[in-house]
């Protein structure tokens, strides 16, 4: 009786996993298909009904939001500063997370503790601070004689994301490194290499799961960030969230949704394919990451 019982509690809770997984899955692959359904439909499908499928593929859509929208211009700027942003982060945080996990010295330990509280601190409540920082030293270089720098530069930017993003990228590169047994150093020593190159050329390979799940994340973070961009970027050098924002407000009003779900497309799908690329790489380095006790 005892045994029957709990097939039957196993049963039902697989039936449970299954229809909750099952219900998370549409919740997800139905907006994010309506969107792209959406994209290719001319702008008098929509006064119908909005479930009907698309009459035909209309690219017009796409070719109005990068030009009459500046949608292009915009994609190419969240190109630039999202991989300024993860090469700055990327050339930092490596030798950083490596040092920390597998050295001693006086004051490691005080360094730690900072990242790990940096995780605690919310990024949109210190835009202000930096914005009122970046405008004061424009109006110091002004006063010089220069022109201003920190505002509406994308690299400025890109430089506040890595920095942003340093404390949550150290945390978890410090936990893969922290399991690597440290034979394969000793190994490397006695061979006759020296720290830096046993780093780039032993433990950076071992730790590539761990090195892609770093770059999804924050690729995903740097790419889809509103806030800071919007904060920093006052003139027309925009990043694509802050576009997209733009062309929602302007087509609300024009009632051209067609392009507003052609910009919807553009912002959506790089994340979409860079996670279809790395997905197996993601699991195993979320599998990795973190510190073990």
């Amino acid at each position: 009786m005892k045994k029957k019982k709990e097939m039957s509690f196993n049963t039902l809770y697989k039936i449970f996993i299954y229809v909750a997984l099952l219900t998370l899955a549409v919740s997800i692959v139905v907006p994010v298909a309506w969107v792209f359904l959406a994209s290719i439909k001319e702008n008098s499908e929509f006064y119908g009904n909005p479930w009907t499928m698309p009459k035909g593929f209309y690219f017009q859509n796409f070719i109005d939001a990068f030009q009459k929208a500046r949608m292009g211009e915009y994609f190419l700027n969240s190109v630039l500063v999202t991989a300024l942003a993860l090469a700055i982060l990327l050339v930092v945080a490596l030798p950083a997370a490596y040092v920390l996990a597998r050295y001693r010295f006086r004051g490691s330990k005080l360094i730690n503790i900072m990242f790990m509280g940096g995780l605690f601190i919310n990024v949109n409540y210190i835009v202000v601070p930096i914005f009122l920082m970046f405008v004061d030293a424009d109006k110091l270089l002004r006063s010089w004689g220069g022109s201003g720098f920190f505002l509406n530069n994308l690299f400025v930017v890109a430089l506040v994301y890595a920095s942003t993003a340093l404390p949550f990228t150290i945390y978890l590169l410090s936990g893969f490194f922290v399991t690597i047994p440290k034979d394969y150093e000793e190994a490397a020593y006695v061979d006759g290499s020296g720290y830096f190159r046993t780093m780039i050329r032993i433990m950076m390979p071992m730790a590539l799961p761990s090195i892609i799940t770093v770059i999804l994340f924050n690729f995903l973070s740097f790419w889809n960030e509103y806030i800071i961009s919007m904060t920093l970027l006052t003139s027309d050098a925009k990043t694509l969230p802050v576009g997209l924002m733009q062309l929602m407000q302007a087509q609300k009003a024009a009632a051209n949704y067609g392009q507003l779900y052609a910009g919807l497309v553009i912002v959506m799908l790089p994340t979409l394919i860079l996670y279809i690329m790395v997905q197996k790489k993601l699991t195993q380095g979320m599998s990795l990451g973190g510190l073990k006790g």
